[in-house]
């Protein structure tokens, strides 16, 4: 058997699936959630109908292009601190036996087998490849946000609603993306406790998720979102322009 699988403890493998199903099961609950709005990303997407349906009854829609390069620009901010941290951790994979030794030698670190100490390199490593891809998936889904966008008619008529639906669903599309990107880097975070010891790696792991749980359910923003999202969502802004022009 390949050293590694006879180097690893049972805890190890209980922190690692414990790891998986949290990340996995919390990115399920935020994304992949049906039926009515009840997270603060479902609450988003409300907003982001109406923030569309707005743009399309604006005459100048300068403002929504600001926005738009405003977000692309975060999310390849992002995307590219991710190369440098892929750069980084590839160096300390390339010289392991002297990061091994180091890590070691701290006092509150358990003493593992270099197989394993490689191992939990790799997941870092992993993680923020999963990040990069994520990014950079965000970033071409804005560019046809963006198409959308341009091709949206003047005179948005009895195409008005249709329109500003494909457009808030392709921008919350591209912002899941760069959710799941940003996600990574929290478990990326967590997963620095198993450099420690198993128990530190399962408790940060839930430590991380409760606390994104917390603010997609439970915190001030999801209550003034919420708020927002409950009142006065028309399908056309008021005081807008008629279908006919004014």
């Amino acid at each position: 058997m390949p050293p590694l699988f006879t180097s690893l403890t049972l805890l190890d493998g209980i922190a690692f699936v414990w790891f998986v199903l949290l990340w996995w099961g919390y990115g399920w609950l935020t994304d992949r959630r049906q039926g009515a709005p009840t997270s603060l990303n479902q609450h988003m997407l409300r907003i982001r109908i109406r923030w569309m349906t707005n743009m399309l009854y604006r005459d100048n829609r300068v403002m929504d292009s600001m926005l738009m390069g405003h977000l692309i620009h975060s999310v390849s901010f992002f995307a590219s601190t991710t190369v440098l941290v892929l750069a980084g951790l590839l160096g300390i994979l390339a010289s392991s036996e002297s990061s091994y030794r180091v890590v070691m030698e701290l006092g509150f670190t358990q003493p593992t087998a270099k197989p394993v100490f490689e191992a939990k390199l790799l997941l870092l490593l992993a993680i923020f490849v999963y990040s990069f891809f994520s990014f950079t998936w965000a970033v071409r889904q804005f560019n046809y946000t963006i198409a959308l966008i341009g091709g949206a008619p003047l005179d948005p008529g009895d195409e008005a609603l249709t329109t500003a639906k494909a457009a808030a669903k392709m921008m919350t599309l591209a912002i899941t993306s760069f959710n799941r990107g940003l996600r990574g880097y929290y478990y990326a975070f967590a997963s620095l406790g198993w450099m420690i010891h198993p128990y530190a790696f399962i408790a940060l792991v839930a430590l991380v998720t409760y606390v994104l749980w917390r603010r997609q359910f439970h915190s001030a923003a999801f209550d003034a979102v919420a708020r927002y999202s409950a009142h006065g969502m028309g399908e056309r802004p008021v005081g807008g322009k008629s279908q006919g022009g004014m």
